[in-house]
């Protein structure tokens, strides 16, 4: 009778630290100030990975004493060891950190005295000089949109590098695995293609439809039609106008037969 004991007091025991040592899925919110769209969690000791939607919240799998590695770009990394309470709670909450540029502080030119003419006088102040003076060439790109800067942040950076030793780009391969490369290319594209036929409609619509007496209600289609060309980025891209006018007239015509083909079915 008291073996049998020991051995439903060994089988309760085993059973309790099998229920903890198994590993399930954890619900987490990351917490920052800017964007947390995007953001890798790599668990490092069971070697599963997730990342994090438009709120910050992700689910992975994990038990106590497993540690979680947070990656990106815009964020310090950071590492976390699952706590005992936090599987019983089935909640981890991580909070992040910026990456901040810090500068020393200098003082630029002579200090001022307040009295006007004292000041005039020490002064070294010259006209200003711009880099056009100096035959530099600066920057005239337009900043980046919020899904260029999502696409930039998920793609930067080489593969890998080799210097004293062999470092792999982790952020940039698992955002290829995961697919939201991909996706953020695709929404770019898109956004590029509305960018464009809206210029082109305030440029062009009144020209192209002079002649025309296609339906207004009919219009919005018929660039929705022109801007889903596999050629119309690039025609974009070459800002000739005439190529542009013509590409637009091709396009109504192939929609109008499009739209007779339809009416007569």
């Amino acid at each position: 009778m008291r073996k049998t004991k020991l051995l439903f007091s060994l089988v309760a025991l085993l059973s309790v630290f099998l229920l903890q040592a198994q590993r399930t899925e954890i619900k987490g919110k990351l917490i920052a100030n800017d964007d947390v769209e995007g953001i890798h969690i790599l668990n490092i000791t069971a070697s599963k990975f997730t990342i994090s939607d438009e709120q910050g919240e992700f689910t992975i799998i994990a038990k106590a004493t497993d540690t979680l590695f947070v990656s990106s770009l815009i964020y310090v990394n950071k590492e976390i060891i699952i706590m005992q309470q936090q599987q019983d709670s089935n909640l981890i909450e991580i909070k992040l950190e910026e990456k901040v540029s810090e500068l020393d502080k200098v003082v630029v030119g002579k200090i001022l005295t307040g009295s006007l003419e004292s000041d005039l006088e020490n002064s070294d102040a010259k006209t200003e000089i711009n880099f056009y003076d100096l035959g530099i060439p600066g920057n005239t790109k337009l900043p980046l949109t919020q899904n260029e800067k999502k696409l930039h942040d998920a793609d930067a950076g080489p593969w890998g590098y080799v210097g004293l030793g062999f470092g792999v780009n982790f952020h940039k391969i698992l955002n290829k695995i995961s697919g939201r490369t991909k996706k953020l290319k695709d929404i770019v594209e898109l956004d590029d293609r509305d960018k464009c036929i809206n210029t082109l409609r305030i440029n062009y619509e009144s020209i192209i439809f002079e002649n025309d007496t296609l339906a207004k209600n009919l219009r919005d289609e018929y660039f929705l039609f022109s801007q889903e060309d596999e050629n119309f980025l690039s025609l974009c891209k070459e800002d000739n106008h005439i190529k542009l006018l013509e590409f637009l007239q091709q396009k109504l015509k192939a929609y109008r037969e499009n739209l007779n083909s339809s009416d007569n079915d």
